[in-house]
Formats: structure tokens, sequence, C-alpha cells
């Protein structure tokens, strides 16, 4: 025979839950993520259709990524240690990611902020500087 839940029980558990919540509120009342911190990373602009499928990279695959990046495909920054990030433009200033497209197979520095989702590291170009 089952035993049935006291109320006042019920109404404990209720009211936790409710001051978790009004918490988690509190903290953000935007309900939003906190901004990503700005950091700066320095590698090698990649053309990422070329470089995923056939590991194409440095000046002698310069004017091949200048002309895929041109064309929309993907750009990509490869640090001195192997990360690669994903390069995607600020949504409220676009004009340091378009700089970036010129840059295909040289060193640069890239300030932004990083996102991760699923294995996936994305850097929003805030600024871009050759080196």
């Amino acid at each position: 025979m089952k035993k049935a839940v006291p109320v006042s029980t019920l109404a404990v558990l209720l009211l936790l839950t409710l001051l978790s919540f009004a918490s988690l509120r509190a903290a953000d009342p935007k309900g939003q993520m906190a901004s990503p911190q700005s950091v700066t990373v320095k590698g090698e602009v990649l053309d990422m259709a070329c470089y995923t499928a056939k590991g194409a990279m440095g000046a002698k695959h310069r004017e091949c990524a200048l002309a895929c990046l041109k064309m929309g495909q993907p750009m990509g920054l490869r640090t001195s240690d192997g990360t690669v990030y994903l390069l995607v433009a600020d949504h409220q200033n676009s004009k340091p990611f378009d700089e970036a497209k010129g840059y295909a197979a040289d060193q640069v520095e890239v300030t932004g902020s990083v996102a991760e989702r699923d294995g996936l590291s994305a850097l929003t170009v805030e600024s871009i500087k050759k080196l």
C-alpha cells in the first residue's frame, strides 16, 4: 500500500523550487548568461573549408584561402598550440571580421569574446591586427 505524501512536504518542496528560480532571476534580471570576457588570441587566419578537408594552411595556400574567404567560406584562427577557433562577426560591428578576410594565411592578433558549444569554440572578432 502506498502512503500519500503529506501536503506540508509538497508545499515545502514547491516553495524551495520557487525560491531557487527567484534567486537565479535576481542574480541576472534579464535571464541571460553573463557576458563573455574579452580575450586576445594570436594565430594564423584559416580558410576553414580547405583546412578541414585537406589540412591546407600557410603561405602556399594564401591565394586559395583569400578566394575562398571572399566567396564566404567559414574563417578560422589556428594558434601555435594547434587550437582552432571559428571566427565570427560581431553583430554590432562586422568591420574587423571583414578585415580579417584579407589576412588569410597571415599571423594576426584577434581580440574578442570566446563562446563554446558542443566542442566548437567561436571567437567574435572585435579587433584584429597583423603581426
